[in-house]
């Protein structure tokens, strides 16, 4: 495993230079890579030039750049374009997109969106293998997400991981701390995983003094900041069915709205360092 930066994921926006410095500065391993500027900077420049930039970090992910969840035709165009990407991310070392599947749907009913999961992210997933990447797709467990929605869908490890075998080969989790924790889900579930059933990991604390059933979403805290999830545990777990891959910070705090992007990649960086095992 190894401690990685999204800009995006702290309310940072940053090109690529940009974002190598930040992650040095905040102790960072890894960062994560716009899919459509680098793939320019491949065509532009070259491959090597890009991997100048990355220096000693390891390249995280992309964020999958296809809009899956709109009308057909955005979905096809999207589809159609992936491969422009793939080609030249693939040059630099990236092989890991990921993506969150929304848990209600007020169209659809259950196995009704379950099989539009299937028939919009498979044509996906095959492209990305084709170039030797894989997706992972994040279940969103809180249940506050669920409220006054139609059709509630998925949002435990268990109902995503029976998605992943039904959409490709070559899919696994995004496994985010905080919907691991509003699922009630256990370091053991975890543990009971094979390492390349993880393909991304997002990584945040909780407010202290709220039910779980209660917590929103979007407001969260810094990884350990509060000790309400088990992070420690968490990260354990990982290590021990050999999960490599990115482990991102997703706080959505309050706190970094109002700090420069140095002192808030130090912040987080120093505080995932606090607790990695």
């Amino acid at each position: 495993m190894y401690r990685n930066l999204s800009p995006g994921a702290l309310g940072i926006h940053a090109d690529l230079k940009e974002s190598v410095r930040l992650a040095k500065l905040g102790g960072f391993e890894g960062v994560d890579l716009d899919p459509w500027e680098v793939a320019g900077l491949v065509r532009e420049r070259s491959a090597d030039y890009v991997k100048d930039l990355l220096g000693e970090l390891k390249v995280g992910g992309i964020g999958l750049p296809v809009d899956w969840k709109g009308d057909e035709k955005a979905y096809r165009e999207g589809l159609r374009r992936l491969r422009d990407a793939l080609g030249p991310l693939k040059e630099v070392g990236c092989d890991r997109a990921y993506t969150w599947v929304p848990s209600w749907s007020d169209d659809r009913p259950f196995r009704e969106n379950f099989r539009w999961h299937i028939e919009r992210l498979g044509p996906i997933a095959e492209v990305l293998g084709e170039f030797g990447f894989r997706l992972g797709l994040e279940f969103l467990g809180t249940r506050t997400l669920r409220v006054g929605k139609r059709y509630p869908f998925l949002h435990t490890m268990d109902g995503m991981l029976a998605l992943c075998a039904m959409v490709g080969e070559n899919v696994g989790l995004l496994l985010d701390s905080w919907h691991w924790y509003t699922s009630y889900g256990t370091v053991y579930e975890i543990e009971e995983l094979e390492g390349e059933q993880v393909v991304y990991v997002h990584i945040n604390d909780a407010p202290r003094e709220v039910p779980v059933d209660e917590q929103v979403d979007n407001v969260r805290c810094l990884p350990g900041e509060t000790g309400v999830i088990d992070l420690v545990g968490f990260l354990k777990a990982l290590r021990k069915i050999g999960y490599e891959g990115p482990v991102t910070p997703e706080p959505f705090s309050e706190k970094l709205e109002s700090m420069a992007p140095e002192e808030a990649v130090k912040l987080v960086g120093g505080m995932l360092e606090g607790i990695w095992i």
